[in-house]
């Protein structure tokens, strides 16, 4: 390891966790290694996963049901 990349890793180790994340995702991008931008929790990646197969199966939203929805939060 270079002694400029050392002193980048020490530098990262005082940021908060957050954006040790982001200089990591930054890094592993630059070295040919792909991460999600998001991490999803388990919860979450099973609702996108019954989202996705209830648009396979047609299953949408009527216009009443969206206009109701934006009158809810005044849109």
């Amino acid at each position: 390891m270079t002694k400029l990349l050392e002193q980048a890793f020490e530098a990262a180790r005082s940021l908060p966790p957050s954006m040790q994340d982001e200089v990591a995702r930054v890094i592993m991008a630059m070295t040919g290694e792909e991460t999600p931008a998001v991490q999803l929790t388990p919860e979450e990646e099973a609702s996108f996963e019954e989202s996705l197969a209830q648009a396979e199966r047609g299953e949408f939203a009527t216009d009443d049901q969206i206009r109701a929805i934006w009158a809810k939060h005044g849109l």
